[in-house]
């Protein structure tokens, strides 16, 4: 069965920092690109980041370029976003995203599998 689950996600202040992760089944996460999306209340999903099958290339939306990592550790088929400096516009359900290539796009169409989403509320 194909998994892919979130968590990390919860309620921070403007300035805080939280750290979500995402388990993938093996065999979708091996050798694959995998992204992070997000979606805030009546907006379309957006792309936050995403990082190519070996993790030697990355690319983050400029919005959040400086305070966001992308990561991942193949050998806990996982794949983290740490994200510093939040403001409110973070605000989002945000989702984890696999690609059955090694280089994912900013494109969801790109993306074959997904997660549940998880909950990221920044206060003012």
């Amino acid at each position: 069965q194909v998994q892919l689950v979130e968590s990390g996600g919860g309620l921070v202040q403007a300035g805080g920092s939280l750290t979500l992760s995402c388990t993938a089944s093996k065999w979708i996460f091996s050798g694959n690109g995998m992204a992070w999306f997000r979606q805030a209340p009546g907006k379309e999903r957006e792309f936050v980041a995403s990082i190519s099958w070996n993790g030697g290339s990355t690319v983050y939306v400029d919005s959040v370029k400086g305070r966001f990592t992308i990561a991942r550790e193949d050998a806990k088929s996982t794949v983290s976003l740490q994200m510093n400096s939040l403001i409110p516009e973070d605000t989002a359900v945000y989702y984890c995203a696999a690609a059955l290539r090694a280089y994912g796009s900013r494109d969801t169409s790109s993306y074959r599998y997904w997660g549940q989403g998880t909950q990221v509320t920044v206060s003012a």
